[in-house]
Parts: structure tokens; C-alpha cells; sequence
């Protein structure tokens, strides 16, 4: 790199601008890269204690219908599941966590009242009605465990580009720089070297 450089002192002048410049910059990666990484940890330990939840979750709502099947027949649970007109949405949107976009998802219509499927029931059935809850809750964690995952992967992903551009300017970028500059602080010294000795030269003859 120092060989494509001016040995000026106005080239000295830029690039020490752009030393300091750029070492502020990889300093703000470096915050960034910890902030991210910070953000990482802390959601990675709520992930894992989500997903153990989400486990128990399904475990629970398999066994009330398979309880409320047994005891109510398949058919009733299948007419019950199919006489709920309400259905499950979801609608993701996005949010900032240290400028990296991540989804934030809501849903809705997860969950159903006794009231809200007896009116589609004669009488009722509080297996059943166990079962759907099971299942309700089940549905929300599955929603918010999606959610958690995406947001884990994005800043994944941010958080090794910019541990990429970080080592770049740590063991590239400012080390070239510093040499080009210390090139130039040399030439300079040298170049003025020379013409003292050049005035030496003329003033002695």
C-alpha cells in the first residue's frame, strides 16, 4: 500500500484524518458487535427456556386429547374443532433491536372461551374443553417461540458481518493505513535530510 502513496505532507495530513476516523469507526463496531452479542446471550437463554416450556406444552395438550378422545369419542373432538368458526392469525411486522430489523409477530384468534365454543356445541364437555385450552395455549408459545427464533437468526447473522468488518479493520484495514503513514513520516524525514545536506553542500562552496 505505501508504494501507491504520495510522500506529501498534505497526503500525511488526509491519512492521519482518516486513521482516526476509522479507528472511531471499528470502535462503534466493536460496541455494536458486544451490544449485539449481549442481545444474543440474554435471548438465547429466554429460547431455551421457551422451547423446554413448548415441550411441556405439547406433552400436555397431546395427552388432553387423547383424554378427551377416549372418553368423548374422535368425533365429537373432530365436530368440535370444525364448529369453531374463529381461526388463528398471525401478522408479523418489524422491529429495531441496535439497527438490525427483526420480526415481531402478534397473533390473534388464538385462543377461544367456553362461551365461544359452547355456543356452537349442545351441551359440552369439559375434556374438551381442557383439550381446546391445551391446545390454545400450545399455539401461542409455538407463535412466540417462532418469533424468538427469527429474531435469534437475524442477529446471528448481524452479529458475524460485523465481526467480519471489525477484524477486517483491526487486522487490515488500520494496519495498512499505519503503514502508509509511517511510509510517508519516513520519506518526509528523509527528503528533509536531504536537503539539509543539500544546503550544507551549497553554502560550504
Amino acid at each position: 500500500m505505501a508504494l501507491d502513496i504520495k510522500p506529501t505532507r498534505s497526503e500525511l495530513i488526509n491519512l492521519k484524518r482518516r486513521i482516526k476516523q476509522t479507528e472511531n469507526g471499528y470502535n462503534l463496531l466493536k460496541m455494536k458487535r458486544d451490544g449485539l452479542f449481549h442481545e444474543f446471550r440474554t435471548l438465547l437463554s429466554e429460547m431455551i427456556a421457551a422451547r423446554e416450556q413448548l415441550v411441556g406444552t405439547y406433552r400436555d395438550a397431546v395427552q388432553s386429547i387423547g383424554l378427551a378422545s377416549a372418553i368423548e369419542g374422535g368425533l365429537a373432538v373432530k365436530s368440535a374443532a370444525i364448529a369453531i368458526s374463529r381461526h388463528p392469525e398471525v401478522t408479523v411486522t418489524r422491529r429495531n433491536i441496535m439497527g438490525v430489523v427483526v420480526p415481531s409477530v402478534v397473533g390473534t384468534n388464538l385462543t377461544t372461551t367456553i362461551e365461544e365454543r359452547e355456543t356452537v356445541l349442545i351441551g359440552g364437555s369439559a375434556y374438551i374443553d381442557e383439550a381446546s385450552d391445551a391446545y390454545s395455549t400450545l399455539v401461542e408459545k409455538i407463535v412466540k417461540a417462532a418469533e424468538m427464533e427469527a429474531t435469534l437468526k437475524r442477529l446471528l447473522v448481524e452479529i458475524e458481518a460485523t465481526k467480519r468488518r471489525v477484524n477486517a479493520l483491526e487486522y487490515v484495514v488500520i494496519p495498512q493505513m499505519e503503514e502508509a503513514r509511517n511510509f510517508i513520516q519516513l520519506r518526509l524525514e528523509e527528503m528533509e535530510r536531504e536537503e539539509t545536506f543539500r544546503l550544507k553542500r551549497f553554502k560550504n562552496k
